[in-house]
């Protein structure tokens, strides 16, 4: 919705540079990542005396520029020129392919994650004004923060919360021998033989990544089907093409015990009784929130399972704190993060009151093949909205005719009978998430079954398909029911 400025807004909005309190800041910013970072941007441009402090345990722009989303993209489109050599010969191309360099990888994506950390500090923070400071912050109490690397203390009329999380450690015997999601950016080798603990998203991404530069690939994975909480028949048909790749699966299954051998490999143990030998063992069993030593209880934030309790407007249990990412029981998506950050800074600093809308986000795994997926899983559907029509397809994409390549494209759209509502998008196909970007929209919209229907495609696409299936694959027309 349009947002607009009442008189009393602008009233507020222009009394900002002049303080109100006795406080060394009018916000003060715990976390240099995506929310951190935005929310201080803003909040300084709406006229805030705003300081930001950061560990440094990754730098500035958080997980998602140094250790996730910017070098995993990085390393994702590396994996495909593997690929794209070896399907080159049916267009005619003879190309004679030998071993990626992993350290010139490696270096250069370090290189562009270096530019990207003095763009955050120079441009994007400096810029606008606020002040940086590279210590640890804790709380002391609601009002000040105590810099760890400073042995000093200062003061804020808000204080917002960005910490975002962290990966999360399994513990038994070897489990030292692992490394995570923080470290695997840094290997030195490429590992020839890789073992990842995890079916999510950051354990199937970096099965594909490591599979395209040719390494040996196992995922382990304690459920029977990867990537939960994602829709179903997108899940199974991701698991197909992954095995079909050459990536192994093994599901249903944990590892219980990592011995590192005299030559530097490592010997890893299942809870079936198979043991394989590795180069690595990556640990990709999730994340959780970095909230511990930052003084939150002491204060009397209120917290669940780690994380930090919001209410609609990101603010804790004691009104002058907030927080918003990762830190919180949101959606995990850096995208999120700086929507909640961008939110808080317009309320509290701009006159601008909005709160962050998670409605229809889009989302994507970058797999090989990628995931796109937009709205509701058929079975959230099922339960919401009870009536609901399922349009799906699967096919093998034009260029594969051609290269030889064997992966197939599957699209699926979810329909609310009574509204006619497209409430849920999914693909699994190259560029899904650049297609799926597009279609948020119109999810966002409201866009009905009829109108996609109306839609002319782009020819030839494997986009086009959202706008050319006709029949209804199957229907279901029980009432709803509460998740």
């Amino acid at each position: 919705s349009q947002l607009t400025r009442t008189p009393a807004a602008h009233a507020r909005h222009a009394a900002m540079g002049s303080k109100k309190h006795d406080y060394d800041y009018d916000l003060f910013v715990i976390g240099g990542g995506s929310g951190g970072v935005r929310g201080s941007r803003i909040a300084s441009g709406h006229g805030a005396k705003v300081a930001i402090a950061d560990d440094g345990a990754v730098g500035l722009g958080g997980t998602c520029v140094n250790v996730g989303c910017v070098p995993k993209k990085l390393m994702v489109y590396g994996s495909e020129y593997g690929r794209a050599a070896h399907e080159s010969g049916g267009f005619g191309w003879d190309t004679k392919q030998g071993p990626a360099d992993w350290q010139r990888l490696i270096a250069n994506k370090d290189k562009e994650i270096h530019r990207l950390n003095g763009i955050y500090e120079t441009y994007v923070l400096k810029k606008a004004g606020v002040e940086i400071i590279k210590s640890r912050a804790s709380l002391v109490d609601a009002h000040t923060v105590f810099l760890e690397k400073l042995d000093k203390k200062v003061t804020a009329d808000k204080i917002l919360i960005c910490v975002g999380g962290w990966p999360r450690e399994l513990k038994f015997p070897g489990s030292e021998h692992m490394i995570t999601s923080n470290e695997v950016f840094f290997l030195k080798e490429q590992p020839k033989r890789v073992v990842i603990i995890g079916g999510g998203y950051i354990g199937v991404e970096f099965a594909g990544i490591f599979q395209g530069y040719g390494s040996e690939v196992t995922v382990v994975y304690r459920g029977d089907l990867i990537l939960r909480g994602f829709d179903e028949d997108c899940r199974k048909m991701l698991q197909s093409e992954m095995k079909k790749s050459g990536i192994n699966v093994e599901l249903k299954t944990n590892v219980t015990k990592i011995v590192k051998q005299a030559d530097g490999s490592l010997e890893v143990t299942f809870d079936t009784g198979k043991t394989m030998i590795a180069d690595q063992v990556m640990c990709a069993a999730g994340r959780v929130p970095k909230t511990t030593g930052l003084g939150l209880e002491k204060v009397g934030i209120t917290m669940e399972k780690g994380y930090i309790t919001v209410d609609e407007w990101q603010r804790t249990s004691v009104k002058n704190i907030f927080a918003v990412g990762d830190c919180t029981p949101t959606m995990q998506l850096t995208p999120v993060a700086l929507h909640e950050g961008h939110c808080f800074a317009d309320t509290q600093f701009g006159g601008l009151v909005r709160r962050a809308d998670r409605e229809f986000v889009a989302t994507a795994v970058f797999a090989n093949p990628n995931l796109g997926t937009c709205g509701f899983t058929e079975q959230q559907a099922r339960k919401i909205f009870g009536g609901i029509k399922v349009y799906q397809s699967e096919f093998t994409p034009l260029k594969n005719r051609v290269s030889g390549a064997t992966d197939k494209a599957f699209m699926k759209i979810i329909v609310a009978t009574s509204t006619d509502k497209v409430v849920g998008m999914h693909m699994v196909g190259h560029g899904s998430g650049e297609i799926m970007q597009g279609f948020s929209v119109a999810m966002r919209m409201g866009v009905t079954k009829k109108q996609l229907d109306s839609t002319i495609g782009i020819h030839p696409t494997s986009a086009e398909e959202f706008v050319t299936m006709r029949s209804v694959h199957h229907e279901y027309k029980d009432p709803p029911s509460s998740l």
